[in-house]
C-alpha cells in the first residue's frame, strides 16, 4: 500500500486561510455591531463579553445578566408607584442613561431598548402534566414570578384543562408553556407599558428557563441567541397576531425542543 504524506507547505496554507477567515468574520461582527449602534436599529447583544446590552440613543452600554435584571426590576417599580409590590433594588452601579430609558423608553418611541442572549436549557426533562391552572410547572413558576414583582396583571393564554383550538399551529398554547399579558386598549402609554415587562422578561429569561418572548412586532428566542429582537411577520391589520396587544412568553419545552 502507497502513503501520501501531505506537503508541510500545503498544511501552512491550509491554516493561514483558516485563520485569515475567522479574522475577517471578527471584523465584519464587530463592523456589524458598531453599524447597528450608530443607525439606532436594535440593541445588540454579541457572542462575546456581557449577556445583556442597552441602547441608549447615543450608545450601546453592556451590562452582566444582575444588573439587567436589577435595571429592568427598578424600571417596573417605577412604573407602578405605589401600587409595586417590591421595593427597587440598588442600580448606582449602572448608568443613569440605561435605567432612564428603560423607565421612560426612547424618546418617541416605546420601542426594544434592551436585550439579552440565552441559550436552551439542554438539560431539562420534558413536563407533559398540567396544573390545575392549566399551565406546566415551569410557565407556573412564571406566572408566579411575575405576579411577584408586577401587580394587577392582566394575563390569559391558559385555562385549566389547556386549549385545544383558538392559537396557530404548533403554538406552545396548547401544551400549556405560554402566558399572555395584556396591554390594552392599544395606545403609546400601553406600548410602554408592554416593554417594561418584555425586558423583564428577557433579562429573567434564564430563571424561568423563557424560550420566546414577542411583542409590538418583534420576537426574540432561545434559538437566535445572539440576534436579540427580530421582526415578526404577521398579519399588518390585526393587532392580535402582531402582539400589539400582549405580551406572549412560552418557556421551554424540555429534551432540547425548540419552542412556539
Amino acid at each position: 500500500m502507497t502513503h501520501r504524506s501531505t506537503r508541510p507547505g500545503r498544511r501552512w496554507h491550509g491554516l493561514v486561510v483558516a485563520v485569515a477567515i475567522l479574522a475577517a468574520l471578527g471584523v465584519v461582527a464587530v463592523i456589524g455591531t458598531r453599524w447597528i449602534a450608530r443607525n439606532d436599529v436594535l440593541p445588540v447583544s454579541t457572542p462575546w463579553g456581557p449577556e445583556c446590552s442597552v441602547w441608549t440613543g447615543e450608545e450601546q452600554v453592556r451590562l452582566d445578566r444582575d444588573q439587567a435584571q436589577r435595571a429592568t426590576t427598578a424600571a417596573a417599580v417605577s412604573a407602578q408607584g405605589d401600587s409595586a409590590p417590591i421595593e427597587a433594588p440598588d442600580t448606582d452601579d449602572i448608568p443613569d442613561a440605561v435605567t432612564a430609558v428603560l423607565e421612560d423608553g426612547p424618546e418617541d418611541d416605546a420601542g426594544p431598548s434592551l436585550t439579552c442572549r440565552s441559550v436552551k436549557n439542554r438539560e431539562l426533562g420534558v413536563e407533559e402534566d398540567l396544573e390545575p391552572s392549566g399551565l406546566t410547572p415551569r410557565a407556573e413558576g412564571l406566572k408566579d414570578g411575575m405576579e411577584e414583582y408586577f401587580s394587577d396583571l392582566s394575563l390569559g393564554g391558559y385555562h385549566p384543562g389547556g386549549y385545544d383550538t383558538g392559537h396557530g399551529e404548533g403554538s406552545a398554547h396548547y401544551e400549556g408553556r405560554a402566558i399572555d399579558i395584556f396591554y390594552r386598549p392599544v395606545d403609546e402609554d400601553n406600548r410602554r407599558e408592554g416593554w417594561l415587562m418584555a425586558h423583564w422578561l428577557i433579562a429573567h429569561a434564564p430563571d424561568y428557563e423563557i424560550d420566546v418572548i414577542i411583542f409590538d412586532d418583534r420576537i426574540w428566542s432561545t434559538s437566535y441567541p445572539s440576534l436579540g429582537w427580530r421582526d415578526y411577520d404577521a398579519d399588518p391589520d390585526n393587532e392580535i397576531l402582531r402582539h400589539l396587544d400582549h405580551v406572549h412568553v412560552d418557556v421551554q419545552r424540555g429534551n432540547g425542543a425548540d419552542g412556539g
